[in-house]
């Protein structure tokens, strides 16, 4: 791979990062640090009306939370800055105003009703709609009059009309793409409020801060012929470009809210860890050739090239997210997995407080998928559980009543209760109660009932140690009665 490779990341602060331009956000990042390049974060906020200071905040945290980081961007700075399109707007002047003098760009005072009108009457004559031409040849005096006289224009890029031609080039996904100029109307790159559009300033930005390569999504492949235009107008080099394929949920429909959430940020709230968003994205439209499934960071940038990133469309399933989510949880170490749980039974008002909150963490994490479930799982360790008269009086009969006794007699005896312990504890009452008679479910089930009220759950002997000796020898106690 030639150097150096300077990719971008060019995220519009109108809302919190989407799944979508996350996946665009890491394969950028992979393919850079893959090959030793740089990654620059630039914000494109020229959307005065929809661009806010809080969201451009919220994707930035989003990037961190997942291990995305960056050589050149707005909260760190670097050479090719500044790194908000708002705060380019000199560099986007010098430009356009290149474009207008080699006759490549003009002004154009068409009125939004006149633009409407031709529109329509394209769609009705079953042609396409795209801007006819009608300022493209007023005089140079003319322009400068109806700018005097106040009427606001936007400057459109002049496309080759006489000859038209093939925009080619090579994607690094797609493979080759020809779009015609024909199907290419003259397309606005400065607005009446001088305010660069998307096509022009991604364009002169990736000019002016060296952008090897820009990876995008497919919806980008007709403004990638626009911004080819551009490049060939200002006699620029033009950089390799690759879009991957869209996500789409299990309906084949374009992936929205009505999948589930569609924001990094709503992930993270309903406790999916950073480990598993990275790894589910990395596999949306990728794969290492083998059949492996679970990759740390580090992992995919040694396993990721671009030439494993398939052509066609990704669907979005949220079940093997889950799963892959629970594989992570069980991964992590406990030390971490309990910091992460514990807001989570503080929301749900659970009091920790005397509890080991560790113990519990470990006990419940083979049966949670999100963190979120941890409050659901953990709620058998606070309080007495609820048992029913029903499953009392069926604990306080043979043979529960036996099981439970010598149960309880061993508990009091012990003199540590770990895991270790607890299972070989358990297996010794299990081996005594064999000779009467007793064995599986009979043993194991009233233990079960009478710790937590319920039928399944954590693994025994987790439980136990979670709760630790006072708790479950007052609950069996209770359950004896």
């Amino acid at each position: 791979m030639e150097s150096p490779i300077r990719v971008r990341f060019a995220p519009s602060p109108t809302g919190d990062l989407h799944i979508g331009t996350s996946r665009t956000a890491l394969f950028n990042w992979l393919f850079a640090r893959r090959y030793h390049g740089q990654v620059v974060l630039r914000v494109e906020d020229t959307d005065k009306t929809r661009s806010t200071k809080e969201y451009e905040q919220s994707i930035i945290e989003s990037l961190k939370w997942l291990g995305i980081d960056w050589d050149e961007g707005p909260d760190i700075g670097g050479e090719h800055g500044p790194y908000r399109q708002s705060e380019r707007l000199n560099t986007y002047k010098y430009y356009w105003k290149r474009l207008l003098k080699s006759n490549h760009a003009y002004y154009c005072f068409c009125t939004p009703e006149e633009l409407e009108e031709e529109r329509r009457s394209a769609l009705e004559s079953s042609r396409m709609p795209m801007y006819g031409g009608k300022c493209r040849e007023l005089s140079d005096t003319e322009r400068e009059k109806r700018r005097l006289s106040g009427q606001k224009g936007v400057i459109r890029f002049k496309v080759e009309r006489d000859d038209p031609y093939e925009i080619k080039f090579k994607d690094l996904i797609k493979e080759n793409i020809n779009i015609s100029s024909e199907v290419i109307g003259d397309f606005i790159i400065v607005k009446a409020d001088n305010m660069p559009t998307y096509n022009f300033a991604a364009a002169v930005d990736d000019i002016t801060m060296g952008i090897s390569h820009v990876l995008r999504g497919e919806d980008h492949i007709t403004n990638t012929a626009r911004q080819t235009m551009i490049y060939d107008a200002l006699e620029t080099p033009i950089p390799m470009f690759g879009h991957f394929s869209m996500i789409l949920g299990t309906d084949k429909a374009k992936l929205s809210k009505r999948h589930g959430a569609t924001s990094i940020e709503e992930y993270k709230r309903k406790g999916y860890l950073s480990e598993t968003i990275i790894n589910y994205l990395s596999l949306l439209s990728w794969s290492p050739g083998d059949e492996s499934e679970i990759f740390d960071i580090e992992e995919l940038v040694k396993k990721f090239s671009i030439e494993r990133v398939s052509k066609s469309p990704a669907i979005f399933d949220l079940p093997k997210l889950d799963w892959l989510n629970g594989q992570w949880i069980r991964r992590i170490p406990v030390e971490r997995l309990t910091l992460l749980i514990e807001p989570y039974l503080t929301a749900a008002g659970i009091d920790t407080e005397d509890h080991n909150v560790q113990k519990i963490s470990e006990a419940i994490r083979t049966s949670i998928t999100t963190l979120a479930e941890a409050p659901g799982y953990a709620k058998i360790f606070f309080g007495d559980p609820e048992i029913s008269d029903d499953t009392l009086k069926e604990l306080r009969e043979e043979p529960s009543i036996k099981v439970l006794s010598l149960f309880r007699d061993r508990i009091n005896e012990a003199d540590k209760l770990d895991c270790d312990s607890i299972k070989e504890l358990i297996k010794g009452v299990a081996g005594d109660l064999k000779e009467d008679g007793i064995k599986g479910k009979a043993v194991y089930h009233p233990i079960r009932l009478a710790l937590t009220g319920l039928d399944s759950g954590p693994e025994l002997f987790s439980v136990i140690d979670g709760l630790g000796q006072k708790r479950t020898l007052s609950r069996l106690d209770k359950a004896i009665g």
